[in-house]
């Protein structure tokens, strides 16, 4: 009922105020939706026998199943934040600096999957996730694989340097982008961010906020990209 019509029946002011507040819930509903990935449900596969999710638990036909994405009804346990792309996303090739200095082009990483990490040192639960991500690069890091996390702070790298140092981060590579623009450039909403990557440059996952990628959870998802990545 309209506010103009609640008015000409003479209804009182608390229902003027019911009425306002469930227009401000629908709007709120309505700029979630707006701004929500088309691709917002996650695929995840409930263990029912006629689900359709991960490997071996679903009786979809293969080209549904492959249509879902490589990590399909991976996003559980510690990775439950995790969205899985059903179909590869285009990125920007952006550029970075590593350690030396020397500008490098997310393109040098075509052939190989990519866990891309984008981090600060002002970050609590960044720091919280560095020492997991260096565990994950310890064991799975390889030809096939690495964990590229790459820093936004400002003023060089030398804070950057000591933070993965502090956090015992010792098999990562030191990245970094001072300028931001990165972050801004793969519409990263929270800090950190890290976007799974696949051999073409395209983005097959994203998890905003920590996690734990040293999990046996973490490590299935990236052997289900590198299996991927195989054949």
């Amino acid at each position: 009922m309209s506010e103009t019509k609640l008015r000409e029946r003479g209804a009182s002011p608390a229902i003027y105020l019911v009425a306002a507040i469930l227009a401000a819930i629908a709007g709120f509903g309505t700029v979630y939706l707006s701004f929500a990935p088309s691709d917002n449900g996650r695929t995840e596969n409930t263990g029912d026998s006629g689900s359709v999710g991960a490997a071996g638990g679903g009786t979809g036909t293969a080209d549904e199943e492959v249509a879902k994405g490589s990590l399909a009804g991976l996003n559980k346990g510690a990775m439950a934040p995790l969205l899985a792309r059903p179909k590869p996303l285009d990125l920007p090739d952006f550029t970075f600096a590593d350690g030396s200095g020397a500008i490098k082009s997310l393109a040098a990483w075509r052939g190989k999957i990519v866990l891309l990490n984008i981090w600060a040192t002002w970050c609590v639960p960044c720091r919280d996730e560095m020492p997991a991500l260096d565990r994950l690069e310890t064991e799975l890091g390889g030809k096939d694989f690495e964990v590229v996390a790459v820093n936004i702070d400002k003023g060089g790298p030398d804070k950057a340097r000591a933070f993965l140092q502090e956090t015992g981060a010792t098999h990562l590579a030191l990245y970094t982008d001072p300028s931001g623009k990165r972050f801004a450039a793969l519409k990263a909403v929270g800090m950190p961010t890290t976007l799974i990557i696949d051999r073409n440059g395209k983005e097959i996952g994203r998890l905003v906020g920590p996690a734990d990628w040293g999990s046996p959870e973490a490590k299935r998802v990236i052997e289900a990209a590198v299996a991927a990545l195989a054949s």
